[in-house]
């Protein structure tokens, strides 16, 4: 069994590929602790309970605990990334859109497209010997547009020396929010607009102008085949003419609405609020080929100066981007 005890964390650990959780990980493998106390935990976790850190509950430390060693004081950047990634996935709308996530270690990268005729979405009969009919993927003629979103997170350590950790925390998750709510706006202007190459979302029109109705709902859905339309983005006033809609009134989405907070519509697609969009327009899209996400790195946190300087101002950052996978996928409606 690996002693996690034994291993010295350094600074030069967040340089490498991934977190410094994957680095612990490699280093101290989860996989060795089945059947032991410590069993449920990750490599950070179990550093932070060798060096008898509290991060969340009524008795969380406060943040000086960190720095009572070279070592500890290394776990720090971590963290604050976890905690940021934390906000980022309470806030998250992206994995009910995004069909595929791809990471990359650079800042350029060129999406593949399979732009198929109506001929060629007939899967026609191949006779004996017949040359069978072909799907022809190639690269974009443009590159992914990545953009880095962030905060940077000033403070001196005599500031929030005496804070509580858990009360940190939740000054965390909110940046993850705000980073995850900029991706958001950015996947939607890339579905309405496109990537670049071409390839903006058709506009299907309300039967009356401004007056959304059910069967508008259903003119979208019809428009989308032969992809399926799962899921709508829609921003606030568009949200409260789908919710009066009469159909929604019914005993089934009004118990899902009021037991769970989730909204379905009528046509059985996920309907998600956002705020980001612009009023008057809705987005009807087929969640499993509709979009890509390409990050680079995943959250990066400033290290060095968490780490040598005791926080002063770090930059805690995300760099992502989206691409259309099928054009056709996705629809808007205004």
């Amino acid at each position: 069994m690996a002693n996690f005890e034994n291993i010295t964390i350094e600074k030069g650990m967040y340089q490498g590929k991934g977190s410094l959780t994957d680095v612990l990980e490699r280093l101290d493998p989860s996989e060795n602790y089945e059947g032991t106390s410590l069993e449920g935990l990750d490599a950070f976790s179990r550093q932070l309970k060798r060096y008898d850190i509290k991060v969340s509950g009524r008795g969380s430390d406060c943040v000086e605990k960190f720095f009572q060693s070279s070592n500890s004081a290394a776990l720090f950047p971590e963290y604050v990334s976890r905690a940021v990634r934390q906000g980022m996935e309470r806030a998250d709308i992206l994995s009910n859109i995004v069909a595929t996530v791809t990471d990359i270690d650079g800042m350029d990268y060129r999406s593949i497209v399979s732009d198929a005729t109506e001929d060629d979405k007939t899967l026609k009969i191949v006779g004996e010997g017949a040359v069978i009919p072909q799907t022809r993927v190639k690269t974009r003629e443009n590159l992914v547009k990545l953009h880095k979103r962030g905060r940077m997170l000033v403070a001196s350590y005599e500031a929030l020396r005496f804070q509580r950790l858990d009360l940190f925390t939740v000054t965390l998750n909110q940046i993850g929010a705000y980073i995850a709510r900029a991706q958001l706006k950015d996947a939607i202007d890339v579905l309405i607009n496109g990537d670049g190459n071409n390839n903006a979302a058709d506009n299907v029109a309300v039967t009356t102008s401004g007056a959304l109705s059910y069967g508008d709902l259903v003119k979208l859905w019809a428009s989308l085949s032969p992809y399926e339309l799962n899921t709508i983005l829609a921003p606030t006033q568009e949200m409260r003419k789908i919710l009066g809609m009469t159909q929604m009134q019914d005993a089934k989405a009004g118990l899902d609405f009021q037991g769970t907070g989730k909204m379905i519509t009528p046509l059985g697609a996920a309907l998600l609020h956002a705020p980001e969009m612009t009023a008057g327009k809705i987005i009807g899209l087929d969640k499993n080929c509709a979009l890509e996400m390409v990050q680079a790195g995943g959250v990066v946190t400033d290290y060095d100066k968490l780490i040598d300087r005791q926080l002063e101002r770090a930059a805690i950052t995300c760099t992502a981007g989206f691409s259309k996978i099928f054009t056709e996928a996705a629809k808007t409606m205004s």
